[in-house]
């Protein structure tokens, strides 16, 4: 099969690897489209997972099963699915709470074991989850709106009445989309970049530049203020815009040296609440339900479309300027 390897820290290869067959337990997956995640690129430079060299990357992904293992129930050679990365141990003491993303030994397709930016993929049948008539490009945003999922279940409150996210990239689009979903009707977004707010905007969502007299007057000013881009001076400034009694999402992938300054007394006398997420809680099934809820329109989320050359070309640089999700279509 064809396949994106990473050989070692910092290289990137298009290479043919032999076809992988199915365990008892699982099953294999023709890829039809898979997505690049930031974290990707932290995995080629051994700043996220264990290093494990060589490597397939991609945890973004969905396709069709082909085979299946012996001892495989529920699922079928045809069936169309959409697949959780996330390998846990099961037996830690954030796996006994049912936290599998916090898992101290935890795994991931496309992270520590081989993924999805490949013809085919091995996963345990466990890991699928039927996608109904989704188009596989839709299926594939099933990952990255699980972890979406996460953050919101992290900080949501029913008394919340506006949300105030810093960057309108394809995750915040995405966050955007899931607090929409649970009932919070006056959602802003802050970037530098015009085109990204007139995208908030084309999604029903209000557009704050940012350093302007409007974002400046959203001082203490939101229920929920989110960081989706992982940037420092975003980041460091968060507690400035959460109203009293409100809370603040890191949930942008800020660099594991970065350090800002907080004010413990502010958040005791404003009563304020600063939490982060991680990942997917095997929530995928629950992703899928927001993603069809909100209808066909999510997938203008992506952006790019393209074979695996080309992905693996990005993914040695940069993705192109002014794009959202992209995606390697194989099908």
């Amino acid at each position: 099969m064809k396949a994106i390897l990473y050989p070692a820290r910092g290289e990137v290869s298009v290479t043919t690897l032999p076809d992988p067959t199915a365990g008892n337990d699982e099953v294999i997956v023709k890829v039809a489209a898979s997505g690049i995640c930031h974290t990707d690129f932290e995995v080629l430079n051994a700043n996220y997972g264990t290093s494990a060299f060589p490597l397939v990357p991609g945890h973004e992904y969905s396709g069709t099963i082909v085979e299946v293992g012996s001892d495989v129930t529920g699922v079928s050679i045809g069936d169309r699915v959409s697949i959780d990365p996330n390998i846990e141990c099961g037996t830690c003491r954030a796996c006994q709470r049912g936290w599998a993303h916090l898992c101290e030994k935890l795994g991931a397709y496309g992270v520590t074991q081989n993924g999805g930016f490949a013809e085919l993929s091995c996963v345990k049948a466990s890991a699928v989850h039927p996608i109904g008539d989704l188009s596989f490009a839709t299926a594939a945003l099933a990952e990255p709106m699980g972890c979406v999922l996460n953050g919101v279940e992290t900080v949501f409150a029913p008394n919340m009445e506006n949300a105030l996210i810093f960057g309108a990239g394809p995750m915040g689009l995405l966050m955007g989309i899931a607090l929409q979903n649970q009932g919070i009707s006056d959602i802003s977004f802050v970037d530098i970049d015009d085109s990204r707010l007139a995208l908030a905007n084309s999604f029903g969502f209000g557009g704050i530049a940012a350093g302007s007299a409007e974002l400046a007057a959203m001082h203490h000013g939101a229920d929920l203020a989110v960081d989706a881009t992982g940037a420092a001076p975003v980041a460091s400034q968060l507690p400035n815009y959460i109203a009293n009694g409100g809370k603040g999402l890191f949930f942008g992938v800020c660099s594991s040296e970065l350090r800002v300054e907080i004010s413990p007394f502010e958040i005791f006398r404003r009563q304020i609440t600063l939490a982060g997420s991680h990942s997917l809680n095997h929530n995928i099934p629950a992703a899928l339900k927001t993603i069809k809820d909100y209808g066909p329109d999510i997938e203008r989320l992506v952006s790019h479309q393209l074979p695996l050359e080309d992905v693996a070309q990005i993914l040695g640089t940069r993705p192109p300027e002014q794009s959202l999700k992209v995606q390697a279509t194989l099908d």
